[in-house]
């Protein structure tokens, strides 16, 4: 009974500071990266954790965050800036408009982006294909927010659900059944099967109705400035040369991850395509060959590529601090036990092991704001469960997890901090369009991966 009430009451405080959050930011107009270092301290001092700790896990919170994605951010700001500048990303927006048309291109950008979301993160995914959409929308006078969202849809349902994005691979390793593992290439073949459909109705059918009645005003990182401006007479890159500038990063990471399917543990190959396939090295591989394909086979000199990469780099700083703060905020909350508290509450529901993976992982993303950690729970929640019952299919119920663990994106996940900075939304425009994303993805694959449970 005294559980009961600890958890309840910290459930309590959770609810309060995010709303002390939304009201700062929305109301009084707060930055939102201090907006968001006062919200941990609400949960931090209502949770009872010890003062000093509170703090420390804000801290490494944003460390972890920062140092996942912050020179990510910053490489892929520096090769955004060269490609609006050499004229690649008009190339690109001009080429697929002609083929296309207006009518098609939402549906261009979804597929585009689920098959670059497949092989890297999502921070990484949305700084490469943020200024392709962005002098899309331009060029082809379509609202952005109907190319955007389309976007974020297709490389948050790769996240979520295909590995080897980090949620999904991590409840591979931890669920066994009484017939052994999951088998990693179903849940390839199925997370693809759900993920398409999944990304279609959350991006391109969706996305028009969202969009409508919404206008952004894009920040100065992301922005650009017109490429006839900026390059006066000189040449525009090839489509093709701009293509495999802007693909070598997906395809250095996709090589890591076919040599870590096909090749042993200790295999030097694959400790070699490692190490080309990380996401810093990949992105730092392609700026360097960017320098010379969008720079100095464009007749820039040294001093205005040096003067890109300044002008980039400044405006991104607002955007790391408050997704940093973002990280912080979550490590706050994983620390003060919030997920711990969930998952007390729905350990004792009898359902479909599909359906209580699911709402494990759900709950646990609302509270904490992580993916990861709300799959990584969930399964080590569920294990026991489905250890000793025979007929569960492994692979639809991870995939299920990975649904439940991209619903109701709100102020505690970095990812919704990362959307709303790189797009120029407000909070509340942020809510209305990727939160509604996100739970309309987590209900429609689970809706499919139940469906295809009754089947296969």
């Amino acid at each position: 009974m005294l559980a009961l009430a600890q958890n309840t009451s910290l459930l309590h405080w959770v609810i309060a500071a995010v709303a002390v959050l939304i009201l700062l930011v929305a109301r009084f107009h707060w930055n939102a990266f201090l907006a968001l270092i006062v919200a941990s301290l609400v949960v931090g001092l209502g949770s009872g954790m010890e003062l000093p700790g509170i703090a420390k896990s804000f801290q490494e919170g944003v460390g972890r965050v920062l140092g996942d994605i912050g020179m990510i951010v910053g490489l892929g700001a520096v090769l955004g800036k060269l490609l609006a500048e050499s004229g690649g990303a008009q190339v690109i927006a001009d080429t697929l408009a002609r083929a296309l048309g207006a009518r098609r291109l939402p549906w261009a950008v979804m597929l585009i982006s689920f098959l670059v979301g497949i092989p890297v993160f999502f921070g990484v995914g949305l700084v490469l294909l943020v200024p392709i959409v962005v002098t899309l929308a331009r060029s082809s006078g379509t609202p952005l927010l109907r190319l955007a969202l389309p976007m974020v849809a297709a490389l948050s349902v790769a996240h979520g659900l295909i590995p080897p994005h980090p949620g999904p691979m991590a409840a591979a390793g931890l669920l066994r059944g009484p017939d052994g593992p999951a088998d990693l290439g179903k849940i390839i073949l199925w997370s693809i099967v759900i993920g398409l459909p999944t990304a279609i109705i959350a991006g391109p059918l969706i996305a028009p109705w969202l969009a409508r009645n919404i206008t952004v005003i894009l920040p100065e990182a992301v922005r650009g400035i017109p490429p006839e401006l900026a390059r006066g007479k000189r040449t525009s890159p090839s489509f093709t040369l701009t293509v495999l500038t802007i693909l070598l990063p997906v395809a250095l990471m996709l090589f890591a991850t076919a040599a870590d399917i096909l090749l042993p543990a200790k295999d030097s190959l694959r400790l070699f395509a490692d190490f080309l396939g990380s996401p810093l090295v990949a992105m730092t591989i392609s700026v360097i060959f960017a320098l010379w394909s969008f720079g100095v086979a464009r007749g820039f000199d040294g001093k205005s590529l040096l003067r890109f990469s300044n002008e980039c780099l400044g405006p991104v700083a607002i955007i790391l601090l408050v997704v940093g703060a973002g990280g912080g905020f979550n490590r706050v909350l994983v620390n003060a036990g919030v997920g711990d508290a969930i998952a007390s509450f729905v350990s004792g529901l009898n359902i479909s092991p599909l359906l209580l993976g699911w709402l494990f992982a759900a709950l646990i993303r609302i509270a904490t704001g992580s993916a990861t950690v709300a799959v990584t729970t969930a399964a080590g929640l569920i294990a026991p469960v489905i250890a000793h019952t025979p007929g569960v299919n492994l692979e639809l119920l991870i995939i299920a997890m990975g649904a439940g663990s991209l619903v109701l994106s709100h102020v505690n996940d970095g990812g919704f901090w990362l959307v709303k900075e790189f797009l120029g939304l407000t909070v509340p425009q942020t809510l209305r369009t990727w939160t509604v994303i996100e739970t309309l993805i987590s209900v429609v694959a689970l809706a499919l991966a139940l469906l295809l449970d009754m089947f296969f």
